[in-house]
């Protein structure tokens, strides 16, 4: 029997999790305290995992107008050394680069073209029912919106997740990322997909992704530990882009574009807790990132599938939250 299922959160995770569902005849409705586009701080790559989801959800790239194909890659080693990795140039496309804002506005319009609902500008305020009946959530200019089934897609600092009292005090995520977009790019930047392994970034690193209009997505990310404060972030930041190699690939007259944006990286899904009742917990609601590099958009849709396929198959909610961390064991600890 198809389920009624609200989802809190328009992004990636959500829209992967609504169209799943939608196909699979079940009642959907999204609503995101946001109005799309939207900028989301992010480094917009997209793995070869992530644009293989985006071919199983039938989404079009061509609604991301500043979609771009990468198929050059150069990894940078701590003591100097370049490595080239050209990607396949059949086969598909095994790296993408697409900014947060269109790419997450493009992921709404194909679901509203499936005659998905959803719902924009409308904040999640409180849960006051998750019980063997149901769920009912109070929205933001809505009022009471009930169904089978509430899943979380609502972010890092998840309202759903706190509303259930499942938050962990002061958690600021295991990874931590930097991001500015940089113009006028005349190295090989404009072309090529770079990633620094500098010593101070280790375990982390910085990247330069090529965008259209000789653009990149320029950022790093480091491990969260305690000898790496604020100061230390803001203080890395400003030197990277004074480094003689990464100057040299994005060329002599690059500058960068607005101001930088930082954001936490929530990456122990091993851990987190993925359930509560009829709710269910996806994307960064679940600490879904690659823990080994930070990546998540490719994780985001995976938990998305993952929760909509556990409604699909499960007859009850403890069938359901059993199914569901069973796909995420089996997809996404085993990825790690």
């Amino acid at each position: 029997m198809p389920s009624k299922v609200l989802i809190i959160g328009a992004g990636p995770s959500g829209m992967a999790c609504a169209v799943t569902l939608h196909i699979a005849g079940h009642d959907v409705t999204v609503v995101d305290k946001a109005t799309f586009p939207r900028d989301k701080c992010c480094g917009d790559g997209l793995t070869t995992n992530a644009l293989r989801i985006l071919d199983k959800l039938n989404f079009d790239p061509s609604r991301v107008p500043d979609w771009h194909v990468c198929d050059q890659v150069e990894i940078h080693t701590p003591n100097g050394r370049t490595i080239d990795l050209p990607l396949p140039r059949t086969g598909g496309v095994f790296a993408a680069i697409a900014p947060r804002e269109q790419l997450d506005h493009a992921l709404v319009m194909h679901a509203r073209d499936l005659g998905i609902t959803v719902l924009e500008g409308h904040a999640f305020v409180s849960l006051p029912i998750n019980d063997a009946g149901g769920v009912a959530a109070e929205i933001e200019g809505l009022g009471t919106l009930t169904a089978d089934y509430l899943i979380a897609a609502d972010g890092m600092w998840s309202p759903v997740r706190k509303s259930l009292g499942l938050s962990s005090p002061g958690y600021l995520g295991e990874w931590h990322s930097f991001r500015q977009y940089i113009g006028n790019v005349t190295g090989t930047g404009a072309e090529k997909l770079h990633i620094w392994f500098d010593d101070d970034l280790l375990p982390g690193y910085a990247w330069s992704f090529p965008l259209s209009d000789n653009r990149v997505n320029f950022g790093f990310c480091i491990l969260r530990t305690a000898d790496r404060s604020t100061k230390f972030m803001n203080d890395t930041w400003r030197d990277l882009l004074t480094r003689p190699h990464v100057v040299e690939v994005l060329g002599p007259n690059f500058h960068p574009e607005d101001r930088h944006k930082a954001w936490p990286i929530p990456a122990r899904i091993d851990s987190a807790v993925r359930s509560s009742g009829r709710v269910l917990l996806i994307g960064d609601a679940v600490c879904a990132t690659d823990t080994l590099t930070g990546e998540g958009i490719g994780q985001a849709l995976e938990t998305g599938i993952a929760a909509a396929e556990a409604i699909i198959e499960g007859a009850h909610p403890s069938q359901v939250r059993e199914l569901y961390s069973k796909h995420i064991d089996r997809v996404l600890l085993a990825d790690h």
